[in-house]
């Protein structure tokens, strides 16, 4: 029901910067977050940032005060702008959103790829 749409990975530099974007398409409801996860080859999966429907964020510590999460609620969009990359962000990065009505679900676009490299 609910289709995911990543854009904005890439190559960069350490010290660079991108931002993601993720538009969703469906219905994903009034109470829900949306955010980003990401995986690295050999390493667990971790979720980056989250945000809900509501405005609170949460954000993993490696991502706090460098990683920045905004959405657009009128276009079921979500985005992370992220500064100050290190080699140790490089990872397949995910957009997600958990949905509340009429069930719980998790649903997560196809994955963009980032790496930060010289």
């Amino acid at each position: 029901q609910v289709q995911l749409v990543e854009s904005g990975g890439g190559l960069v530099q350490p010290g660079g910067f991108l931002r993601l974007s993720c538009a969703a398409s469906g219905s994903i409801g009034s109470n829900n977050v949306m955010g980003w996860y990401r995986q690295a080859p050999g390493k667990q999966r971790e979720v980056v940032a989250g945000m809900t429907s509501g405005g609170g964020t949460n954000y993993a510590e490696s991502a706090k005060g460098r990683f920045t999460i905004s959405r657009d609620n009128a276009k079921n969009s979500v985005y992370l702008m992220m500064n100050s990359l290190k080699p140790e962000d490089t990872a397949v990065y995910y957009c997600y959103t958990l949905t509340t009505l009429p069930n719980i679900r998790e649903y997560w676009g196809q994955g963009t790829q980032v790496t930060v490299s010289s």
